[in-house]
């Protein structure tokens, strides 16, 4: 019984994957230019090739782990360093609003110096449909707090030797 009830699962999880990717790739298929070098979409844009070869993306962080990777001869997957090489980043999950949008905003937090609320006005700002959820957003807020502390510490190591 146990054997039937995970092959139904994998059928329904395999179901879903196709509808979201489907849908997406209709209504939500061109990526938001965080800054340069970063963008942030959906799966509906890791599946436009065309999208990602004009905005001279290189490289995706695909951030859901039911999601596969459609084009791996053409793109490098899970390679966040990519902007150093000179290339475009995009970060996906399914609707591109809420675990995707987290990374990019933690990214700017820890790398552009914004704050929380900075961040999201930010990345709002370019991709209006974000809605990172609660626990993200709980998590974010205490990435906030260690990041003040650690530039505080870092001011404090700064100032002493002088």
């Amino acid at each position: 019984m146990a054997d039937m009830d995970e092959i139904y699962k994998n059928k329904i999880v395999t179901f879903l994957r196709a509808f979201y990717a489907a849908k997406y790739a209709k209504v939500d298929n061109m990526p938001c230019q965080i800054e340069p070098g970063l963008f942030l979409g959906s799966v509906g844009v890791a599946y436009n090739k065309d999208a990602l070869k004009n905005f001279n993306i290189t490289h995706i962080l695909v951030v859901a782990k039911s999601l596969g990777s459609p084009y791996p001869d053409d793109f490098h997957y899970k390679k966040i360093e990519a902007k150093a090489a000179g290339g475009g980043v995009l970060v996906h999950c399914f609707a591109g609003r809420s675990r995707s949008v987290t990374i990019v905003l933690a990214y700017l937090m820890k790398n552009r110096n914004m704050s929380l609320s900075e961040a999201l006005g930010h990345v709002k700002s370019k991709r209006p449909q974000i809605a990172p959820n609660e626990g993200f957003i709980l998590q974010l807020q205490n990435f906030e707090k260690s990041l003040g502390a650690n530039r505080t510490k870092n001011l404090n190591v700064g100032d002493s030797s002088q």
